[in-house]
């Protein structure tokens, strides 16, 4: 935006010297006199020592006048949009796992909401991205929805643990790591809800590989509770996960 001022007002500090005296009580082909004269004109401050005499300055004037007007309601609105968006500060813990869930092999990915707000209406989505090769031989990245135990909350506050049964109805039932590298397969996370705060929906999303996928361990707790009974996670520990015991 700096740049993009200062080089508005050089272009018209060029066409002011390309005329005679049409700016009044300024030296005659000076860049230094120009320059000025046009940033007060793109301000409309006007403090009144330069002014246009010539029929062509007058012109030129109008049309910096009708562009810096322009130019401000631009500007403040880019502006405004820029800093009134929410942004959604969901954190992702930096491995998923799989271990047993009553029983059932569970994918298990955290999310935590690292805001003082709440975020409404959360939906998280878990997908599974892996490259195919059709029986006509058409190669493909297929996308495959993994079912979950919970898909949304209508109070996304503190933290989210999503899991996925790897049942009989899993797109990952029977896959190994080496057959899911084969696939170069991937696990995406997509979260979307209303932040309180703004009123607007924000999104965030993640996307782990397999060497961010650690089987038979299981995430470390995090809720504690204080001296009035108030629940709250402790972060230090979000990533960290610990071996599960047979």
């Amino acid at each position: 935006m700096s740049i993009f001022y200062f080089s508005i007002n050089c272009l018209f500090a060029l066409a002011y010297m390309t005329t005679e005296n049409g700016i009044a009580n300024a030296e005659q082909g000076s860049f230094k006199d120009a320059f000025f004269f046009s940033i007060q004109t793109l301000s409309t401050v006007g403090y009144g020592s330069m002014y246009p005499q010539t029929l062509y300055a007058q012109i030129l004037v109008t049309i910096e006048i009708w562009l810096g007007l322009l130019l401000l309601t631009i500007l403040t609105g880019l502006m405004f949009a820029r800093f009134s968006r929410p942004t959604a500060k969901v954190l992702f813990s930096n491995v998923a796992v799989i271990c047993p869930y009553n029983g059932i092999p569970t994918l298990m990915v955290r999310t935590a909401n690292r805001r003082d707000n709440r975020i409404l209406e959360a939906q998280i989505r878990l997908c599974v991205i892996l490259n195919e090769v059709s029986q006509e031989g058409y190669k493909l990245r297929r996308f495959y929805d993994l079912e979950l135990l919970r898909s949304q909350t209508p109070v996304f506050n503190l933290s989210w643990l999503v899991m996925h049964p790897i049942d009989e109805n899993s797109p990952l039932n029977g896959e190994t790591i080496e057959s899911l590298a084969e696939k170069n397969a991937e696990i995406g996370v997509m979260l979307t809800g209303l932040d309180e705060t703004f009123s607007q929906t924000i999104h965030a999303r993640h996307v782990y590989t397999l060497v961010n996928i650690v089987p038979n361990h299981r995430f470390v707790d995090i809720f504690s509770h204080n001296y009035q009974g108030e629940t709250y996670i402790d972060l230090t520990y979000f990533h960290d996960v610990v071996p599960v015991k047979n």
